[in-house]
This record gives C-alpha cells, sequence and structure tokens, in this order.
C-alpha cells in the first residue's frame, strides 16, 4: 500500500515535509526526477509521498 499525503489547499508541502521530517520521516530519491511532489519513507521504510496543494 503506498499513501500520498495531500496538504489543505491553502498549505505548504515544504512545511509539511518539514513537519514530518520532524516526526521520524526522510525524503527519498526512487529515482523520480523532477516532479511535484516528494517522495518520503517513515522511519519503518514505508514509502509514501507529499503532493502539492491543488
Amino acid at each position: 500500500m503506498h499513501f500520498d499525503v495531500a496538504p489543505p489547499v491553502e498549505g505548504d508541502q515544504r512545511a509539511e515535509v518539514a513537519r514530518l521530517v520532524s516526526l521520524g520521516a526522510t525524503r527519498i530519491d526512487i529515482g523520480q526526477g523532477e516532479v511535484s511532489w516528494v517522495v518520503m519513507a517513515d522511519p519503518d521504510g514505508n514509502e509514501f509521498c507529499v503532493l502539492t496543494p491543488q
């Protein structure tokens, strides 16, 4: 299962990524290249993405 986290419309992707990092997540590179989302992993290695607000 792969989760996508979507900040609220008025939200800030960078702030959400920073919040998740402070909770133990890490940014990872899976070869995604230049995309609008951020790929991350939780402390157990489960991958998820943080989308840009729509």
